[in-house]
């Protein structure tokens, strides 16, 4: 079911590490040209290329692609009396955990009569793409719109895909999340033609552009998030989810194989990888998963995720071995299992989240743990970070200088721009000292 990938014994460098990585074979850049024609449409014919883009992909053509406040509210009256709990308890974790992500003003003085106060300005105006498909996420609305919300961020506007079985409105599970928020501005449109329309708006919508567009999607939102970068801000290119366990013959070979499994059901692509220092705890891990993943209610999907080739036990001569490999894949999610799991968080450098002990499964951070599970895939973790706050956030130096403090630094400043051939730039300040 899941393969075995056997480093022991082995010093590989990072190089060489980086290619026995198992990735799914998934290139983004393939849905480029079909992404850029869908953007192309929506610039050009706007809410009508809208319509049809959901006709096509959808299978339903809604009667109105915003939703009205009346439906939102409805959603919200209708949610689950438990689902709405849950809710509520995550968005005041994730509001709490995000509000430690806004930095304060800082003001330093280089000398008497000179500030630079740095703050961060958050963006005006925020879109937050939401997927539909395989799955119903109202916990990504929590995850994206409530940072955005403590950054500051004034206007909000939420996409999601028409849903054929609600007459082509938006999920109403996610509707409902987001009137809890407070958030009125939903339209249902989803895919590439979703975020050029939050990139370049659409007038016959009243729909404004964004500044910022955040959300995981799938390759053709990933492309069409490439393409407008520039235009906006994005989050990342969010790409299938993925878990790696770092475990020792100490830990539950139970809880590491419903862990690996409750992360593969997320989709055909995801990536679910263990690395052990014991090869008879991952032969245990492998039993468990072949006996456990069979009863899930997704479990053609989850089967089809552990075969896969991105998904595998990875055996190494110890737990260096397993932060070095760790390191090197960068995971979205990486849990710690083992006997000293203090020691072994000490060795990790490149992880999106890290779940350190038993009794924190991913599947806490998916919803209540207050973390946010909007996280970087594809080894991005190397050097980019989830999406919190800051997210929202531009950092603004603020400069004020007196005569005095200018004065002081004239000389050097002047022969540091005739040094680079810039003479006006010293000719600037030497303008406010000697004037013609």
């Amino acid at each position: 079911m899941i393969q075995t990938t056997d480093l022991r014994g082995q010093k590989p460098s990072r190089s060489e590490l980086l290619a026995l990585i198992p990735r799914a074979r998934v290139d983004v850049s393939v849905a480029t040209e079909a992404a850029a024609e869908l953007i192309a449409a929506v610039r050009e014919r706007g809410a009508d290329a809208l319509l049809d883009q959901a006709e096509r992909f959808d299978r339903v053509r809604p009667a109105a692609l915003r939703v009205s406040a009346a439906e939102i509210q409805s959603a919200v009256d209708a949610l689950d009396p438990l689902v709405r709990e849950a809710l509520v308890e995550s968005i005041a974790r994730v509001t709490a955990s995000s509000a430690a992500q806004v930095p304060p003003e800082q003001t330093t003085h280089p000398a008497p009569g000179a500030t630079i106060l740095q703050r961060w300005q958050p963006v005006e105006r925020a879109g937050v793409y939401v997927p539909g498909g395989k799955a119903v996420y109202p916990s990504s609305v929590v995850m994206n719109v409530v940072p955005a919300q403590v950054a500051g961020v004034s206007s909000i506007a939420l996409v999601s895909p028409a849903q054929a079985a609600f007459g082509g409105s938006v999920h109403p599970t996610i509707l409902g999340a987001a009137g809890l928020l407070g958030i009125d501005e939903v339209y249902s449109i989803g895919g590439a033609g979703a975020i050029g329309a939050l990139a370049y708006g659409v007038d016959s919508l009243g729909l404004e552009p964004v500044q910022v567009i955040t959300g995981p999607g799938n390759n053709f939102v990933a492309a069409a998030k490439r393409l407008v970068r520039g235009v906006v801000g994005i989050d990342s290119e969010a790409g299938a989810t993925e878990i790696l366990v770092i475990a020792d013959a100490t830990a539950d070979a139970t809880l590491v194989a419903v862990d690996l499994i409750s992360q593969a059901e997320h989709d055909e692509q995801a990536s679910a990888v263990l690395v052990t220092d014991s090869a008879e705890f991952g032969a245990r891990v492998v039993a468990e998963v072949e006996r456990l993943a069979p009863l899930t209610a997704s479990a053609e999907r989850v089967l089809t995720a552990l075969a896969g080739q991105q998904s595998a036990v990875v055996l190494v001569d110890d737990l260096e071995a397993a932060a070095a490999f760790s390191n090197a894949y960068g995971p979205e999610h990486l849990e710690i299992q083992t006997a000293d799991d203090d020691a072994t968080l000490g060795l990790i450098q490149n992880a999106g989240a890290v779940f350190v002990g038993p009794h924190t499964p991913v599947s806490l951070g998916d919803y209540l743990a207050g973390s946010n599970h909007v996280l970087p895939t594809g080894g991005q973790a190397r050097f980019s970070p989830g999406l919190g706050a800051y997210t929202f956030l531009r950092p603004q130096q603020i400069v004020r200088y007196g005569a005095e403090p200018l004065e002081a630094v004239a000389e050097r400043l002047i022969a540091l721009s005739r040094a680079e051939l810039l003479p006006a730039h010293g000719e600037a300040v030497a303008a406010r000292f000697d004037r013609p």
